[in-house]
């Protein structure tokens, strides 16, 4: 990885890239990428709806999505991209190891479209 990620956050940095961006729905997560021009390290932003639960419930499963992109960055080149990390209500319950194996995928495969 090429430096640490910056967080994405303010609304129209993530609106930007869900209009511009290339989308990744797994079982456990969805990801929203957009390549930028630049060569800096990525930029990161967190969302998870109301729909999941109350604000406990949701500020967990941010931290669990924060969790699983420190153990997934050393993999995975994170240089001239944003990313949007989308929780859903079967991100929670998700085993961590699933949860890992999902923003694995979703990286690779939105990287490579």
């Amino acid at each position: 990885m090429a430096g640490q990620p910056s967080k994405l956050r303010k609304r129209p940095e993530f609106l930007r890239v869900a209009s511009r961006g290339r989308k990744v729905a797994t079982p456990g997560l969805v990801l929203q990428v957009l390549k930028t021009d630049e060569e800096a390290p990525a930029r990161v932003g967190y969302t998870v709806t109301k729909k999941v639960g109350n604000a406990v419930v949701r500020n967990r499963t941010r931290r669990r999505l924060r969790a699983a992109l420190a153990r997934v960055a050393s993999e995975v080149d994170l240089s001239a991209v944003d990313l949007v990390l989308i929780g859903r209500d079967s991100t929670r319950g998700r085993p961590f190891d699933k949860l890992i194996g999902d923003l694995a995928h979703a990286l690779k495969k939105g990287q490579a479209l």
